[in-house]
This record gives structure tokens, sequence and C-alpha cells, in this order.
């Protein structure tokens, strides 16, 4: 056993020693634990050891200063490499990676997440850290405006993926020097080779073809890794820089290398013990890299004034995709608060944030992987991060958002153009899924106002909301139907309408909700009284307001939506009654059942089955019994 001191500056004769550390600690993790990845660490060893030796400017002792630099494993089964230099730094000792590596309760999980203060972002859905790595630095170059880097790790399988080739080119065009991707090409997946093997000219036309700066090394060469960092610690060109180093798989136990069959399996006791003798036996050096450069502190942010947030007058017809984009300029007063868009913003409104500030607002284009993952980075560094799209295209980016849930991150996303009520542009763009797929979210918080008035308070409320936020907004104008002073908190409700003999609870909520209100009329001039709910927050959901109606009106509840019937409100509502030990129930549930077409909204929603009179229709056979 050797050991050494914290130095700033390492000779490459220490950081061979270590990159022997970190293939010794990954074997000895996985084996401990029974389960893990130690040969998909050993290849990228030497990368780590040069990049955290030599050019990682990092406060271990301060995870949290501004000023540090940032690694991301995007490459996040590689957990065992990450934790193995953590031990090297001093922050986590031998007998945690040892006994708490895959261990229930234990903080070294599976794949890299935030409970580790030296972690940013969850990993280990593959394609994805390098598109988070994204958001970190544009929050370093264009807000926080700090020379830190942002190293990011990547494997060679997942660069099949779609998203990874989204941040190169987003990277690209925001001119992010100080983003370096460390692309471990060791040739083998799990099951087999990769499509491109160890054809580094491939992938150096692509990468060059997205913007970005390739240099090919030789992965297991520490002159030829440390040259590679030294060209890519230079910031001034304004191109991200990806090291496609070629490595082995495996690399330093002969039994293993450039072997198939290997990926995901630890080694067993024997193999182990001979795979450490190979590789010089146990060590436990501390070894640190630089420390940033200490910047004056700027004595924090000025204080913030209160969102003065628009006022509409009862009774207009406005969109609550433009109360939306009103209530985001309304709460950029905060300088937290930075908004993004799938180049759909003057549909979704956020186009006014971009005219009112313009230097927090960035554009994303058609790569909805990559507005999510931006927001995921921005928000890993403290911003107030909203990301707006069409409804349906959030579909393409779920595992984003799922992700985002893992990382503790908060996200406010907004979701237009929902539903059959969006008329002729038909199915492809109709958003009938989503409230569904936010729902799922652990923590989430999914919300459908009805009006201006709502809208503008719920986008408020989001800014300060924990977890992952949704709110879905409306095409068309409706009336507005609340003054501006009325409160709307997240997880309650408002009764539209209601009396002492009501007959039938109506619960819509967005364009439902008119078309319940209509109903109401229709049926009140039948002698039918009908209670109508407006259920703008669907997660959390009102259970006092709904358990209330139900009883009031003898368990007679008609919901309606302009969703698919899985998994939306009316799932929430009936979920919600049952739960709270509502056994008489009779529940009328409308909603979008067939596949739509083209149509005016009007033409669409009632084919749907969802306007006032099938609203009407099944109110009056739940009072009548039929």
């Amino acid at each position: 056993m050797t050991t050494d001191t914290v130095t700033e500056t390492n000779h490459l004769d220490t950081i061979a020693e270590l990159a022997a550390q970190l293939r010794v600690d990954s074997v000895r993790s996985s084996t401990s634990a029974g389960s893990g990845h130690p040969t998909s660490s050993m290849s990228a060893a030497d990368l780590i050891a040069v990049l955290a030796g030599r050019y990682l400017r990092y406060d271990w002792d301060d995870p949290h200063a501004p000023q540090n630099d940032h690694l991301v494993f995007s490459k996040g089964h590689a957990s065992p490499l990450l934790y193995s230099l953590f031990k090297a730094a001093g922050v986590v000792t031998d007998e945690e990676l040892m006994t708490g590596y895959r261990r229930f309760g234990q903080r070294l999980e599976g794949h890299p997440t935030p409970v580790l203060p030296w972690v940013d972002v969850a990993t280990g859905s593959l394609g994805q850290g390098l598109p988070d790595g994204v958001g970190i630095a544009l929050s370093g170059k264009y807000l926080e405006h700090l020379p830190y880097r942002v190293w990011v790790l990547c494997g060679d399988s997942e660069l099949a993926e779609g998203s990874i080739w989204e941040a190169l080119d987003k990277a690209s065009y925001y001119k992010l020097s100080n983003l370096v991707v460390m692309a471990d090409i060791n040739r083998l997946g799990q099951r087999g080779p990769t499509d491109i093997g160890w054809d580094l000219d491939v992938y150096q036309r692509r990468v060059e073809a997205f913007g970005a700066r390739a240099l090919v090394i030789d992965g297991h060469d520490l002159s030829a890794v440390d040259g590679a960092f030294a060209q890519a610690r230079d910031m001034n060109g304004g191109q991200p820089t990806v090291i496609l180093a070629k490595t082995i798989k495996g690399r330093g136990f002969s039994e293993v290398e450039n072997k198939e069959g290997w990926h995901g399996k630890p080694f067993p006791p024997d193999m182990a013990t001979r795979a450490i003798a190979e590789l010089g036996g146990e060590r436990h050096m501390l070894v640190r890299g630089p420390l940033p450069e200490k910047r004056p502190d700027r004595g924090g942010s000025a204080a913030t004034a209160a969102a003065d947030l628009p006022r509409y007058v009862v009774g207009d017809s406005v969109a609550t995709r433009k109360a939306y984009g009103d209530a985001l300029v309304a709460i950029g007063v905060d300088p937290r608060v930075v908004v993004l868009d799938a180049e759909v913003s003057n549909s979704t409104h956020a186009d006014e944030f971009k005219q009112a500030f313009p230097d927090r607002y960035f554009e994303m284009f058609i790569s909805e992987q990559q507005l999510v993952a931006s927001a995921t980075g921005l928000n890993a560094r403290g911003y107030k991060t909203f990301a707006s799209t069409f409804a349906a295209f959030f579909s393409r980016a779920f595992d984003f958002v799922r992700m985002g849930a893992i990382s503790g991150v908060e996200l406010r996303l907004s979701g237009s153009h929902c539903g059959v009520e969006i008329g002729a542009d038909g199915p492809s763009q109709m958003g009938l899924e989503d409230l569904a797929m936010m729902r799922t979210v652990h923590g989430s918080t999914v919300l459908y106002p009805s009006d201006a008035t709502s809208t503008a308070a719920l986008v408020s409320a989001m800014a300060s909301n924990p977890g992952i936020s949704y709110i879905r907004t409306t095409r068309g104008a409706y009336p507005v139907l609340y003054e501006a002073q009325e409160a709307f908190a997240i997880g309650g409700s408002k009764v539209l309408r209601s009396s002492e003999g009501d007959d039938v609870t109506l619960v819509g909520a967005g364009v439902t909700l008119h078309e319940c209100a209509k109903a109401a009329e229709l049926l009140a001039g039948e002698g039918i009284g009908a209670r109508v709910v407006d259920c703008y927050s669907v997660k959390p959901i009102d259970t006092a307001t709904l358990s209330e109606a139900a009883a009031a009106t003898s368990g007679r509840v008609v919901v309606v939506e302009d969703h698919h019937p899985e998994g939306g409100l009316g799932s929430a509502v009936m979920e919600c009654l049952l739960s709270n030990g509502r056994a008489s129930l009779h529940i009328a549930h409308l909603a979008v059942r067939g596949m739509p077409g083209s149509g005016t909204g009007a033409e669409l929603i009632a084919w749907a089955g969802i306007d006032a009179d099938h609203i009407a229709a099944a109110a009056r056979r739940l009072v009548r019994g039929d």
C-alpha cells in the first residue's frame, strides 16, 4: 500500500499510479457488491486519472463553490470509476466504497445521483449526461459568467443516441468552448461490438460535422491524454471539444481485455484477486488536482421585486397560452428565472419573455430532448427554468423528464396545443397523452387552468414549486372566469357553480370546464341542479372539494377531459374519490376515445363527445338512473 500527499500538480508517474488505483478499486467495489461494471470503468481510468490529477479545477472540500469545474459521467454505469475517484480525492472512505456500493439505503448507488454533493445530475439513462452538461455550460458562459469547464465522460455505445448529437449541435450553436467531451471508444457495448467499433475517422467526421473540435488520441497513452486536455483547456476557439479516445475495455487485466461477455459483470473473487495482482495491488493514494481560481464575492443577487401579475377582464376572451407568456414576463423580475423553447415560442408565447429578457432566453430549436436537458443543467446551477413546446412533443423528451425527478431538479414545463380542441392540424399535433405522462413522474405537479387569470397565478406558483411542474395550456381563446384577486393554490380547485339542491357534479379543466358550464345552464332549464368544479390542479388533486361535491350529489359525477381516457383527469378524480372511501359512486367519464382527424375545434369536441350537449346527456342519465 502506498500513500501520497495532496498536491496541486501531479507528475504523470503519479497519474499512472492513480489510474492503477482507480482500476483496482473499480474491481474491488464491484466484486464486493456482486454487481457493477468494472470493465467499462477500467477503459476510462487513464482519462479520469489525468483529468482529476492535473486539469479538473475543483475544491473537494467545498463542492458547491461556484468556480468549481463540473464532471458529468454521462456513462453513468461506470460508477465504480467515479466512486473510486471520490475515494482518491479523500471524500469517500475505502470502507464506504467496499461496503456501501450498490447497497440498500447507501448513497453510492448503481448509477450516480445528486445525493452525492459532487454529482450535478443523475445519469445512467444513456445519452443524457452530455445534454445536461450543455445546460450547465450555458449557465457558466451566459448567466454566471464564470470560467469553469464542464467535463463529460461519454461511452461509445451512447453515441448512437440522437440526444448526443442534439447536444453537440446546440453546444456548437452557442459556442460552448467551456464544454469538453471525453469519448471512451472501447469498441464493445453490452451485447457485443458497437456499430462503429474503433473507426475513429467516422467519429471524427461526425463530431466535426456538428461543429465541434475533435481530438483523436490513444486513451491509454498518458502523454497523449495530457496533451489533449491541455488543448481542450483553451476556451478561446468558440467550439466545444470532443476527445475521441481509443481505449480497451477491461484495460489492465489480460483475462478480460477487449473480450466480449464481460459488460456489467463483476469479477468473481478469484478473478478479482488475479486482476488486482496484475494491476500491482491495492493502493490508497490521496491525489487532488488544481483548485479553482478564487474570485471576489459579488455579494449575492439584489433583492427581487414582487411580480406584478397581468390582470384580465372577466368575460374577455384570452388564450391560456397567451397568459402563460404574460406571466413569464411578470415573474421575470426575478433574475433567476430563465426560459427555453423548442422553436414554437410564437405559439407558446414564450417569445414575450425573450423580448423582455433576451439574456435569459435560450432557443433550443426542434430538439425537445435538449430542451429538457438544458433546463435540467440550468436548474442544477440554481436557475428557475421554464421550458415550453407543444404538449404532444414532450413525449419525445419524457425520459429526460423522468431522469429530472431522479436528479431532484425543479423543471417547469409548459405544453400548449393540447387536445382535439386545436382543430384542423390533426392528431399529430394534439397532446392527448400528456396528463397521464406527467402524472406518472415522481413528485410531479400537473396543472390545467381554464382561464387567463388562473394561468398567470399558477405560473407564478410554479416558480417556487419543488420538483417537476407541468402546466397544460389551450390554443383557443376562452372567456376569463375569475377576478384578478382570486387565489389559486397548487392542490386546490374552484367551485364555479353550486346550490343546496345540486343533483350532479360536473368536473372539467381547461376547455372542458367551459363546456361543463354550458351544460349546467342547459340542465338548469330542465330543473336539474349541476355543481361545476374547476379541477385546475390535476396533481395534487383537491380531494376535499371533490369528495364534498360527490357527497352532495349522491355520488353522481361527470368527469370531462380533452385527453385520452387513460391516466388523465378522469383517472385522477376516480382515484381520489375511491381512495377517500367513497364506495357509492355513479361516474360518467367523457374523454377522447377515438382517433381524431382534422376539423374545427367545435366539430372535434362534439365528435369526441366532450361538448356541452354530451355532458348534459351524461348528467341526465345519472340523475334518472338510466
